[in-house]
């Protein structure tokens, strides 16, 4: 017997489940039968300033070091962040821009994602942008899209360096998922939500970091 082919996907178990839980509804039953009530908030109105410093405020809160920067210090200010944590060895989505990298830094571009989980897991962090940031949870969004590369990039690094500007950020979370509505249904990207280091807790209720994702975090925030 071939056990590969009897092997069910992750995707292929959460949409049997969906199937499963849909079986008494009836066949002749169309969407617009029941209508879903979206009275809550679809957009934040507020000041951009307002928005983008709950966002530092909040990403903060998840234990993340977060800083403001200009364009022009960009540069210097990833090169700072990684002498500080004492990076030899950098992780880069293949797109990231020559001048954002930092000298006497070795650098390992993932090209056609050839590196290895071994060389992700053994480098000292991960360089990298994000589709969006949310004010309202302070969480960074990934999609696969430029700058970020494979999402394995941001999971086996310890230290993980994003970079995100200010017009990326916004205030709502349904404002995110219509944003990111062209990555999942066009591009068929799995996404990753970031709300500060990875970390967990056991039954004692004991403070895990870095289990499955970065232990530090650390946010640039770029504006004009």
């Amino acid at each position: 017997m071939n056990q590969r082919a009897n092997r069910v996907t992750a995707r292929e178990a959460i949409l049997g489940r969906i199937q499963g839980a849909l079986r008494d509804v009836p066949k002749d039953e169309r969407l617009e039968d029941r209508p879903v009530l979206r009275t809550y908030l679809h957009s934040d109105t507020g000041p951009r300033e307002e928005i983008i410093e709950r966002f530092v405020e909040r990403v903060r809160e998840y234990k993340a070091i977060v800083r403001r920067v200009t364009e022009d210090m960009l540069p210097s200010a990833i090169t700072a962040a990684c002498a500080v944590r004492a990076v030899r060895c950098l992780v880069v989505p293949d797109d990231i821009a020559a001048a954002w990298l930092p000298i006497d830094v070795e650098i390992l571009r993932d090209v056609a994602g050839e590196l290895t989980y071994d060389q992700l897991d053994k480098s000292d962090g991960v360089l990298t942008g994000c589709a969006l940031g949310i004010a309202q949870t302070g969480t960074i969004v990934l999609d696969g899209g430029a700058l970020q590369g494979r999402r394995v990039l941001t999971l086996l690094p310890d230290y993980a360096l994003c970079v995100i500007r200010e017009e990326q950020i916004i205030g709502l979370v349904p404002e995110a998922i219509a944003l990111l509505a062209e990555a999942v249904c066009a591009r068929r990207q799995p996404l990753t939500f970031v709300s500060g280091p990875s970390a967990t807790s056991d039954i004692e209720l004991s403070r895990v970091e870095g289990v499955h994702g970065p232990r530090t975090l650390e946010v640039l925030v770029v504006g004009a």
